[in-house]
């Protein structure tokens, strides 16, 4: 018989953690690894319309680290027993080292930019808004409980790497950037 999707395990609102712990599916630690998987929907979404190999490639790298994120939340920190694969800091410097590439090639910013200007551009400032969430929703559940700090610290990098992927592209697309001047 094949594996159903379905389990019906969650009608009544509950979610299991790898552990066996079950939560209420509005737990913070749920909404936490939900949003992760969001972002890493979006992430997905950008990847399929960026050209650029290399670009391409640490998108794929950047979903394979939201997804080792995402376990990490959603394990019960006490009673799991799964080995789960590691955050590393070198994946961080792999994030800074992309914007310091991009950082080289981009203008200066010297005010806000309104998000927008290409379908591509605007992508991204989605992606950097619910990564901003995301990390919210996971500092929210490490006021509680034990959350490692390179988790929120790559969250925190990725949403800088999306930004700068943003003017990146407003810069290889030839788009307008527009420039936030605040009504007086």
């Amino acid at each position: 018989m094949a594996f159903k999707i379905y389990t019906k395990t969650g009608d009544k609102g509950l979610t299991s953690l790898i552990g066996g712990t079950r939560l209420p599916k509005h737990h913070i630690r749920i909404e936490a690894y939900g949003t992760v998987d969001e972002l890493n929907s979006h992430i997905g979404l950008l990847r399929d319309v960026i050209e650029n190999k290399p670009t391409a490639e640490l998108l794929i790298s950047i979903q394979d680290r939201l997804f080792t994120i995402g376990s990490h939340l959603a394990a019960d920190p006490v009673k799991n027993k799964m080995e789960l694969p590691p955050l590393a800091e070198e994946d961080i410097l792999l994030l800074e080292k992309a914007i310091d590439q991009m950082d080289e090639i981009v203008p200066e910013m010297k005010s806000f930019v309104l998000p927008g200007g290409h379908v591509h551009v605007s992508y991204c400032h989605i992606a950097r808004c619910v990564c901003r969430r995301a990390e919210r929703a996971v500092l929210r559940l490490a006021e509680n409980e034990k959350v490692e700090d390179i988790h929120f610290k790559y969250l925190n990098r990725l949403s800088d790497y999306l930004f700068m992927l943003s003017r990146w592209l407003t810069a290889e697309y030839k788009a307008q950037e527009i420039p936030w001047k605040p009504k007086k």
